[in-house]
């Protein structure tokens, strides 16, 4: 039975929970207990036997230990590891195999001996497969079982490659990955296509039997299945419930992986709170999501049956509470994202002043802007502001390979045509080819096929933000260093991106900023152009007057608006305008019908950002506010308040 937690906060959770405020001191942390024991044993003579993963979680534990070992003298000189998987088929030495992983984040930089490794081989003939794992199981039991093991969790809730429907006391062996696990690996491989769809993994069993485990979650996007995985039911359809059965076992997350589970999400029910404005707001409005009531319509009886007694006594009366949410709620909407002009502003969200603002809308990739604030960008431009768009990056990875040859086929046919001889031209069409036969999933293209890529992208996001009605000289490429730097490294300095997007700032001095705020992949390119555009605005603001008038708004992308009680901007669209914003998405041709990286959602990108939009206008109706046909949804960013 799972274990009974005996904290009245911690009641809906069924295992223990350690939470940090980020993901680099989690690790830290998770690396010094690993140390502790390498130590430990040391002293004693024995050999340490760790279970160790692979994927994003564990690179920062890997590189704490990495730093103990060259700054503290930490030895692997008595570790054993035994990987949890691999992919099934897959070189050692590809990519993206797991044993590259392992040297590449750690066995290199340490002074472990590599007969000591274990990795699942995933160059096996079939035939062998049954064999290796049997011994892999026996060399495990051998060393007498893991002391401790490491494990990350996926969005279907497998732990190592134990998908939905594994047994409670599997082994290691062959399994057959779910669509949803292939989809979060396709950028790795090149897309989907490319992702091996078996993999060799131990078994729930294996990982049982070590006498300590730790699963590790960053980010928000792993928050609904670790709720699932901490507070729902034991089941096969989430295999990481199985670790409530485990008395050796402990969660360790950083805050935003933490957000869903109750006592972060909705403490009213699980403790008295501290009501400041933002966790009343939360609360009314999920008490009305809740009942599926307009917020004026919620009752005492609704407070008191639902946890939220407390709110009811200390801000009460409860009408006044509900008509102050709504009214709260009404005054995030407005048709005038730059501020109305001539117009009482107290309660807008936005300033009336000045009537004509400079704004610039940053755009992580070449698709960005239309697709998740076409409408507002529309409206902007329309109300006569002086607006400006930033392509961040090229985006050159999103494009098909024959896209690309079928554009320098046209450059040449173009020149012959014109009786122009280009014989590079046709060199490099010749290169392609040749290279585009052999390409490797996920390898590199060439310098010349990257420009080729990038300049589609360059030109549909051209033929957008022109429709939109700026003009050429609003529109601005920076093609930040970072992005391709981070194909063959990691370890990248931000520092000319940084220095040109000041630049940039600079030149136009804007009253308004709009930017990518889709932080959930914190290794990302929209958190990572993200924190290059708050610290240009950092490094400014010591200097620059302008900063300190100048409001930051963050949106959203095509899959996750912001949750209901953090919006301040609401920007609604009008079925015309909707049309519009679709006509501005369909400039990105390579993007539509199916682009290279579609996540695990088959819709065409601007049936996602119109399905989201008008999910957003269903939900303010619904809580009682005016019904429009879409409404697009923004968060201020109070950057001056750090300055």
């Amino acid at each position: 039975m799972p274990r009974l937690n005996l904290l009245e906060e911690t009641r809906f959770e069924k295992l223990p929970v350690k939470v940090y405020s980020d993901m680099l001191t989690a690790s830290k942390a998770v690396a010094q207990r690993i140390a502790g024991i390498i130590k430990q044993k040391s002293e004693k003579k024995e050999q340490v036997i760790l279970g160790l993963a692979t994927g994003v979680t564990p690179i920062a534990v890997y590189n704490e230990l990495v730093r103990l070992h060259r700054e503290e003298g930490l030895s692997f000189k008595n570790v054993v590891t035994f990987n949890l998987d691999e992919y099934y088929p897959m070189s050692p030495d590809a990519l993206q195999s797991y044993k590259v992983f392992m040297y590449k984040h750690l066995f290199s930089h340490v002074d472990i001996d590599p007969e000591n490794v274990h990795i699942p081989d995933g160059a096996l003939a079939q035939d062998d497969i049954a064999a290796f794992c049997l011994d892999y199981e026996q060399k495990i039991t051998a060393y007498g079982g893991l002391d401790l093991q490491i494990l990350g969790i996926g969005r279907t809730g497998h732990i190592g490659f134990n998908e939905p429907g594994s047994a409670p006391n599997s082994g290691t062996r062959l399994v057959t990955l779910d669509e949803l696990t292939r989809s979060d690996a396709a950028h790795d491989f090149g897309g989907k296509a490319n992702v091996p769809t078996k993999a060799i993994t131990m078994g729930i069993g294996t990982i049982f039997k070590a006498r300590e485990i730790i699963l590790m979650a960053w980010n928000a996007k792993k928050a609904e299945i670790i709720k699932k995985a901490v507070e729902g039911e034991i089941s096969a359809d989430i295999p990481a419930t199985y670790l409530q059965h485990s008395d050796h076992v402990e969660f360790v997350l950083d805050t935003a992986a933490a957000s869903a589970l109750t006592r972060f999400d909705t403490p009213w029910l699980v403790k008295d709170c501290v009501w400041d404005e933002q966790l009343i707001k939360k609360a009314v409005i999920w008490l009305a999501k809740t009942l599926n009531k307009p917020i004026l319509k919620l009752t005492d009886d609704d407070y008191n049956n639902h946890g939220m007694a407390q709110l009811a006594t200390e801000k009460g009366p409860v009408y006044n509470i509900n008509i102050h949410i709504f009214n709260k709620l009404q005054h995030t909407i407005t048709g005038w994202p730059g501020g109305k002009p001539n117009a009482d502003d107290t309660q807008r969200p936005e300033r009336a002043e000045p009537a004509r603002k400079r704004v610039i809308v940053f755009s992580p990739h070449p698709d960005d802007d239309v697709i998740s604030m076409g409408g507002t960008f529309l409206r902007l431009a329309d109300q006569g502001h002086d607006v400006h768009v930033a392509y961040q990056t090229s985006g050159n990875t999103a494009v098909w390979d024959d896209d690309a040859l079928r554009f320098v086929e046209f450059a040449i046919d173009f020149s012959r045509s014109q009786n122009i001889e280009d014989k590079k031209m046709e060199e490099i069409y010749k290169n392609m080819r040749s290279f585009l036969q052999t390409k490797q999933p996920n390898q590199r293209d060439p310098q010349e096929v990257e420009t080729i890529k990038g300049l589609i992208r360059k030109g549909e996001a051209i033929a957008g933000a022109r429709f939109v009605g700026l003009d050429d000289a609003h529109i601005h490429f920076q093609n930040l260093p970072f992005y391709d730097k981070r194909k063959t490294s990691r370890e990248v300095s931000y520092e000319d991106d940084i220095l040109q997007t000041m630049a940039l700032l600079q030149q136009v001095k804007p009253h308004q900023i709009y930017s990518a705020g889709d932080f959930a992949d914190p290794h990302g390119t929209h958190k990572t152009c993200f924190d290059i555009l708050h610290e240009s605005l950092k490094r400014l603001g010591e200097t620059e007057d302008w900063v300190k008038n100048c409001w930051l708004w963050l949106y959203r992308g095509a899959w996750h608006e912001f949750e209901t009680y953090e919006i301040e901007m609401c920007v609604p669209l009008s079925p015309k305008e909707v049309e519009r914003k679709r006509v501005a998405i369909f400039k990105h041709q390579s993007q539509k019908d199916r682009p290279v990286f579609p996540g695990d959602d088959a819709r065409e990108f601007w049936m996602r950002a119109e399905d989201r939009t008008s999910e957003t206008a269903n939900i303010y109706n619904q809580l009682g506010l005016a019904e429009y046909e879409a409404m697009e949804a923004f968060v201020r960013f109070k950057f001056n308040d750090t300055l």
